[in-house]
């Protein structure tokens, strides 16, 4: 019995000594452990690809869809009673300005105009032969004032007797492309004023015209150049020579026209159309748009690299968004964004870099 007591002293007496000789003995330190072991590599830093950006003064484009639209429309009316007896025009005429359109019927019109020079004549001849008794005295110089307004009377009648002749002819007003034709010959303008002959429209120039909203006028400017493209695939160029002061009561948008030049008329009225103004220049930088994140707080912006290799976080505002890249501000020049690795990465972490084979050009 006494054996085994001893032995069992003797086992934790060795255990209490094992346990103890970690606190007494010393152990190897980092360093030495580090020297031990010289060809273990450091840890390697996480690489990302960056590119250089550079700072210009970019023309943001305004793009908007609209319509395009004749600059001058007029439906050509009977400005006089009578039957339509000629029709000159059918839809798609092109007539010039002054040309016959429509003829009414005479209606004794062009007996007044004979009548009224007719009458002209024998004012004139009475005027003549008394202004030769006036210059004999024969006659007293008194008669000679109301021969003279005799006369004026007789010239103010056979112009009006002309001008209403002329009332039975339906000119054009100017260039332009018959439209519509609502008249048929034998229609008697008698029973109403304004009977409705031939609309015509102005093709030349054309206006493309687009509704742009209240944040954007101000970007907007007279004489500023503009492209438009058509949904046939018809491109033109134009300048702005319209921008309303007065909003649409019922969209709060203002009408801004664009001019275009069309002188054989290819460009047609009512076809819808895309306009893009460049707006004023600002500065701006010409980043990928999968460079592109949301920070933390919700931010929208870029990740860049330091010139200590250090990742930071730069917000950034949309200029004007170009299909595969961005244009931005809040860049600094010279700036490293990222542009490959920028979701694997964090603000504060130190990284490799890599140029990338990122294309910048100017479009």
């Amino acid at each position: 019995m006494k054996a085994r007591r001893l032995t069992a002293l003797g086992l934790v007496a060795a255990a209490t000594v094992w346990i103890a000789s970690g606190y007494f003995v010393p152990h190897e330190s980092a360093e030495s452990q580090a020297s031990i072991r010289p060809n273990e590599p450091a840890e390697k830093l996480f690489r990302v690809a960056v590119i250089d950006t550079t700072v210009a003064q970019h023309s943001r484009h305004l793009v908007l869809s609209g319509r395009t639209e004749a600059d001058r429309r007029v439906m050509t009316v009977a400005r006089t009673g009578g039957v339509l007896t000629e029709l000159k025009v059918r839809r798609g005429s092109h007539v010039k300005k002054g040309d016959v359109i429509a003829v009414l019927s005479d209606e004794a019109r062009e007996a007044q105009v004979m009548q009224a020079k007719a009458l002209l004549d024998q004012r004139k001849a009475e005027l003549d032969a008394k202004r030769r008794l006036i210059e004999l005295n024969a006659v007293p110089r008194l008669e000679l004032v109301n021969l003279e307004a005799l006369h004026r009377a007789a010239e103010a009648a056979l112009a009006a007797a002309e001008a209403e002749r002329e009332r039975g002819v339906v000119r054009a007003p100017w260039d332009g492309v018959v439209t519509d034709v609502p008249a048929e010959i034998g229609t008697s303008a008698f029973s109403f004023a304004g009977k409705e002959i031939a609309q015509i429209v102005a093709l030349d120039p054309m206006l493309a015209v687009v509704e742009v909203s209240e944040r954007s006028l101000s970007a907007i400017r007279l004489d500023a150049p503009a492209d438009v493209r058509l949904v046939t695939g018809q491109t033109a160029r134009g300048r702005v020579r319209f921008v309303s002061k007065s909003a649409s009561p019922t969209t709060r948008t203002y009408r801004v026209e664009v001019e275009i030049s069309n002188p054989d008329g290819a460009i047609p009225d009512g076809i819808t159309a895309e306009v893009s103004i460049p707006t004023a220049a600002v500065p701006a930088t010409r980043v990928p748009r999968s460079a592109l994140i949301f920070s933390a707080k919700g931010e929208l912006g870029v990740r860049i690299v330091s010139r200590d290799g250090v990742v930071e976080f730069r917000p950034v505002s949309v200029v004007e968004d170009d299909q595969a890249f961005m244009w931005v501000g809040g860049i600094e020049p010279d700036s490293r964004v990222i542009v490959q690795g920028q979701d694997f990465v964090r603000e504060g972490q130190k990284v490799a870099i890599s140029v990338a084979s990122v294309a910048l050009t100017e479009r």
